[in-house]
């Protein structure tokens, strides 16, 4: 498959790059500082990105920023971030992307599981997660020619633990949590929100 990744230098996006490789799928890394690169933010180079890759059969975002604050120092500026970003930045992925997408291909999206377990400071977040959840069910009813749409919830990665002084131990590393996009990639679901395998915050 001719897979695009979208956050191609992030954590999460660096292992799903490394996986795809290995399982011998042919990889465009995109970032905002790659050739031709896009900034989820700004919808325009989301069309100039397709224009000169072409068709593709999946597209992978793991991209997007959101606002941790507690919800009384929220200021316009976080909230802006949050829903331009994350949530509009892969709404516009898919949908502008949605043209170059091969029959039976896949566009899958990044959540996140505080969608499902709030944790203080995480008003905005939770919010978009549930968002791009919401998104997904609903455009996979619109799309067609066996095309897919799909949430990726993630827990914290285990290296992201680190850098927050928090507990890595009880969170699935990078590596781990790039096998749920994969198998997304590689499976029939449509629709529905995938969980990375060993935690699931709606049984949990």
């Amino acid at each position: 498959m001719k897979v695009v990744v979208v956050g191609a230098t992030g954590t999460i996006g660096g292992a799903i790059v490394q996986l795809l490789k290995e399982k011998g799928h042919e990889v465009i890394e995109v970032s905002r500082s790659s050739q031709p690169s896009i900034d989820i933010a700004e919808p325009s180079t989301i069309d100039l990105f397709f224009d000169q890759v072409g068709e593709v059969d999946a597209i992978i975002s793991a991209a997007g920023s959101a606002a941790f604050a507690p919800l009384d120092q929220l200021t316009e500026d976080d909230m802006q971030l949050s829903v331009t970003s994350k949530l509009l930045g892969q709404v516009n992925l898919v949908r502008r992307g949605l043209p170059k997408l091969r029959p039976n291909g896949v566009a899958i999206i990044t959540g996140g599981f505080l969608a499902y377990k709030p944790a203080p400071q995480t008003s905005m977040i939770a919010m978009v997660n549930a968002g791009l959840e919401g998104f997904a069910k609903a455009a996979a009813l619109d799309i067609t020619e066996g095309r897919r749409v799909l949430v990726v919830h993630p827990p914290w990665v285990a290296e992201t633990a680190v850098k927050l002084g928090m507990d890595a131990s009880i969170w699935p590393d990078a590596a781990k949590t790039a096998e749920a996009y994969v198998a997304a990639l590689e499976g029939t679901q449509n629709g529905e929100p995938i969980f990375v395998e060993g935690y699931n915050p709606v049984a949990s």
